[in-house]
């Protein structure tokens, strides 16, 4: 067993552990190993947004494979500024519509969506256009409330040794994770690695001394079925608030795979960079928590207009 295979495998056995004597199982326990190593990308070009969401869905095996009949679905977009959609700075609505819609189409007995705001959340919720978009579709939506965050205990843990995690991302059977593709002032680019950041309580700012390492060993704790980046527009700069519709371009893409590091690197190439240009993504590699390389992923592409 090399280095990385042993971290991983510590991270996995220590956190189950845990997640027994707190009376909960994270979703990094909710599929089998295998489930989580599949290497298969989506990438669609040139549809509405709802097109390529199902689209890519369709390219991962349809919903079906995430979501079961009776199941309970957490769904984290980033709504964590006060923006217009045509801003680019939280995830588009359409996209968070078009998932929801997915879901509810599999028999989900519930969809959640929340995310702990940088911004006032009433006033993220409603100029980001995802409270009204979400509700239409048939979710529940709420904001995120201090007394349903549990402190968790970062299994073999160095930079970071507990936070506090909502507990509706950590009870839900599933966890779709929705970030949107975007420019960030202190970790180069945001995107699904980062966006649990939505999932955490606390004094968040501690997170940003040595961030690139706690971030990573965060998210060994909580494991997405489907990440679904949406790069319909992206922030090329002044990010992660934004605000410059100069600032923004659109190239009509969105990426999916059940890989947030591989999702996460694919995604990175939108901006002219690699994976391993960005410092969190290399440790979230590091630790074995996905593919960096992605000349080891399977890439399905489509696009609408081809």
């Amino acid at each position: 067993m090399n280095r990385r295979d042993f971290l991983k495998k510590g991270f996995q056995i220590s956190a189950a552990s845990i997640a027994a004597l707190n009376g909960y199982v994270p979703n990094l326990f909710a599929r089998t190993e295998s489930f989580y190593e599949t290497r298969d990308l989506a990438y669609v070009t040139n549809g509405s947004p709802a097109e390529m969401v199902r689209k890519a869905v369709e390219l991962m095996g349809g919903i079906g494979t995430y979501v079961k009949k009776g199941d309970i679905v957490a769904i984290k977009p980033n709504i964590g500024w006060a923006r217009r959609p045509e801003q680019a700075a939280d995830t588009n609505p359409e996209v968070v519509a078009a998932i929801i819609e997915l879901c509810k189409s599999a028999g989900a007995r519930k969809v959640k969506v929340f995310d702990n705001t940088c911004n006032e959340a009433k006033r993220c919720y409603r100029l980001s256009g995802i409270e009204k978009a979400a509700k239409e579709a048939g979710a529940e939506v709420s904001f995120v409330y201090s007394q349903k965050f549990k402190t968790v205990k970062i299994p073999q843990g160095s930079a970071i040794k507990s936070w506090e995690f909502y507990s509706d991302a950590l009870d839900a059977d599933v966890f779709i994770n929705v970030p949107i593709a975007k420019h960030h002032s202190l970790t180069g680019l945001t995107m699904g690695i980062k966006n649990i950041m939505g999932i955490l309580g606390g004094n968040r700012g501690q997170i940003h001394n040595n961030f690139d390492q706690k971030i990573a060993e965060l998210n060994s704790i909580i494991r997405p079925q489907l990440t679904i980046l949406d790069c319909v527009n992206i922030m090329l700069r002044n990010g992660p608030q934004g605000g410059n519709l100069d600032d923004i371009k659109n190239i009509n893409t969105i990426i999916a795979g059940v890989d947030r590091v591989a999702v996460d690197s694919l995604g990175a190439t939108m901006f002219g960079k690699q994976g391993s240009d960005i410092g969190h993504i290399r440790e979230a590699h590091k630790i074995g928590l996905g593919e960096i390389d992605l000349s080891k992923a399977n890439i399905k592409k489509y696009n609408f207009k081809a």
